[in-house]
C-alpha cells in the first residue's frame, strides 16, 4: 500500500486530536498531532518512522488537516518544521494559514 492508497484515521478529542495513519506491513503509524488554541488548530508534530519516510506519507496527513480545514472552516497554526515547509510551497493555502 503506498501514501496515494492510505487511509487516514481523525482522532478527535476537541481540545487536541490526531490524524494517524497505520503503516502497510507494520505495527507502526504514522502521526500528525495538533491542538485547538482560539479556534485555530496547532499543527505541533508529525512523525513518520524512519523506514516509512520518503514516501509522501507525511503529506498525506497534512493534506488531510487541509481538508478539514476547508469542510470544516479552521485555521490552522503550522508550528511543526514539516506543515511550515508545505505551507510555504503551497502559496494557494494562505487563507487557511493562521
Amino acid at each position: 500500500m503506498g501514501a496515494a492508497e492510505m487511509e487516514i484515521e481523525r482522532r478527535d478529542r476537541v481540545t487536541h486530536g490526531d490524524y494517524v495513519a497505520k503503516l502497510h506491513g507494520s505495527d507502526s503509524t504514522a502521526k500528525l498531532s495538533w491542538t485547538d488554541r482560539g479556534g485555530v488548530r496547532h499543527a505541533e508534530h508529525t512523525f513518520v518512522p524512519t523506514s516509512f519516510r520518503g514516501q509522501g506519507i507525511a503529506e498525506k496527513l497534512v493534506q488531510a488537516l487541509v481538508a478539514d480545514a476547508r469542510k470544516h472552516g479552521f485555521k490552522i497554526a503550522p508550528d511543526c518544521s514539516y506543515v511550515d515547509t508545505y505551507f510555504r510551497r503551497h502559496a494557494e493555502l494562505a487563507e487557511l494559514r493562521a
